[in-house]
């Protein structure tokens, strides 16, 4: 252990805080697995815990392994591996575990530990490195539509379409950061409002044909659209999630009842996942939410910070693209949660139980632990070649 704590690397703060996040996910996993012994008649909540604490042990492996590797092999790394992920997310689609009360194959089982995986979050990690390599290599050079279609349109777009049908909120999380991380990379914003009609046209194709053919995409598109139409119409009957939600934040108070104390958790569905932050607010009241809050917001700052003082393109537009979705999701979460935002099945990074979100969320740091471990790192910030100066420049 203490040859392990030696050899790390990289930006301290987002160790400590990524450490921290995790030790604090434990009370309120441990508390929300009630509802899956109740619901699955498996195990006991401490069996979950130890789960959580297996998978997040696992996930800091990872962290510490992927913050070993020179970041620029990510670069060479992501052409090689979209393809082997498409091929993934294609054999999900047509062979994958379905969840829960659908037809949506979301997961393929990993052999030997039972460990369901989530494609689309490996899919769209890659498909962030493989972006920020695109417009790291073009950054001197003029982008041209056409040929940005066939090498970095076409492979997103391929992406995304493998996503979409089980997976909404997922693809349109991804397609937003991709705009993102493509706007601050200094792709020109004429060619991105027509990405973004493009994007629509093909949505809206997409639902009339999932509409015509339920036997295609069953309950996928009508769940979409009942989740809109409920958040939307203030006379619409509150959803059950959503409504025991409401029910535990509203319990919360400023303190809360206490930990282990919630009475939600046995009634609210995904209550250690999707739902854990109304469950935090129930136990440990606005307070516990407001350090949730803090921790996100200061992991944001770390992450900003280290993309500052990068020196190449490449490595801050890394730092952007698999750093800033992680605080996204996390926002995404805690909105669904205090019901700001429709239903989308996301977790709460570093604190939701699950597997491919902590492992996922885990290399992503790790991608960025590897960038500001390279000696080529510098505090100088007045770079002019760093795409969030010319951003702060461009905007003041």
């Amino acid at each position: 252990m203490k040859n392990i704590l030696k050899n790390i690397e990289g930006d301290k703060a987002i160790w400590a805080i990524v450490t921290f996040m995790a030790i604090l996910s434990f009370l309120p996993v441990y508390s929300a697995s009630t509802n899956l012994v109740y619901g699955t008649n498996v195990g006991t909540p401490f069996y979950y815990l130890f789960k959580h604490v297996i998978l997040l042990f696992l996930g800091f492996l990872i962290i510490y392994g992927v913050h070993k590797i020179p970041f620029r092999y990510f670069s060479g790394g992501s052409v090689i591996m979209l393809p082997l992920v498409i091929l993934l997310l294609i054999f999900t689609l047509s062979q994958g575990t379905t969840i829960a009360g659908s037809n949506a194959s979301r997961w393929i089982e990993i052999p030997f530990i039972g460990v369901g995986f989530q494609t689309s979050t490996l899919a769209i990690l890659i498909l962030m490195v493989y972006v920020s390599r695109y417009l790291a290599r073009k950054k001197e050079s003029q982008i041209k539509f056409k040929e940005s279609v066939v090498q970095l349109w076409i492979p997103i777009a391929i992406t995304l379409a493998l996503i979409l049908p089980a997976n909404f909120s997922t693809t349109a999380i991804a397609f937003s950061m991709i705009l993102m991380l493509c706007f601050i990379g200094g792709y020109p914003v004429k060619y991105l409002l027509g990405v973004v009609g493009f994007g629509v046209v093909f949505l809206g194709l997409f639902v009339l044909t999932a509409k015509a053919l339920p036997g295609v995409f069953p309950n996928r598109v009508d769940t979409w659209i009942s989740r809109v139409e409920n958040f939307s119409n203030p006379s619409a009957e509150e959803g059950y999630q959503v409504e025991k939600a409401k029910i535990a934040i509203a319990s919360g108070g400023l303190q809360g009842r206490g930990p282990g104390k919630s009475i939600q958790k046995n009634f609210l569905p995904q209550s250690s996942s999707d739902f854990i932050f109304a469950i935090i607010i129930e136990e440990y009241g606005l307070i516990g939410a407001l350090v949730v809050i803090l921790l996100y917001f200061i992991l944001l700052f770390r992450i900003v910070i280290a993309a500052k003082k990068a020196r190449s393109i490449f490595a801050t537009l890394i730092i952007i693209g698999v750093g800033l979705p992680i605080i996204f999701q996390a926002l995404i979460n805690m909105a669904v949660a205090v019901n700001l935002f429709p239903v989308t099945g996301q977790t709460l990074p570093l604190i939701s139980s699950g597997g491919t979100s902590i492992w996922m969320t885990c290399f992503a740091i790790g991608i960025i632990l590897s960038v500001t471990a390279e000696k080529e790192i510098t505090p100088d910030l007045a770079n002019e070649d760093n795409p969030l100066t010319v951003l702060h420049e461009a905007i003041g």
